[in-house]
């Protein structure tokens, strides 16, 4: 990405008004500081990882994804597990 390209939104889905202004003031820094201000801002942003994926996918949501995926292999975990193991919160969440 160079310092002219857009830094916008691909996907908006699921982002709180925590992550919104968290995207505008990322898109500022973007806009008055170029790639090096924003990749500082990012690396900041990265202390609170939930936070991170969620803002950070609103913008590379593939890169996101395969990211997840590739940890998840690394751990020896397949997809089928985790929404076994989702299942199971959810119905323990029900129960309850």
């Amino acid at each position: 990405m160079s310092d002219n390209e857009p830094f916008e939104v691909v996907d908006s889905s699921g982002l709180t008004d925590a992550d919104w202004a968290e995207i505008n003031r990322l898109q500022r820094v973007y806009k008055e500081g170029g790639k090096e201000a924003l990749n500082e801002a990012m690396a900041a942003l990265a202390k609170d990882p939930i936070g991170f994926i969620r803002v950070v996918g609103a913008f590379f949501p593939d890169m996101i994804k395969k990211m997840i995926h590739d940890a998840l292999d690394q751990e020896g975990i397949s997809e089928e597990d985790l929404r076994e193991t989702l299942a199971e919160i959810e119905d323990r969440g029900q129960r309850h």
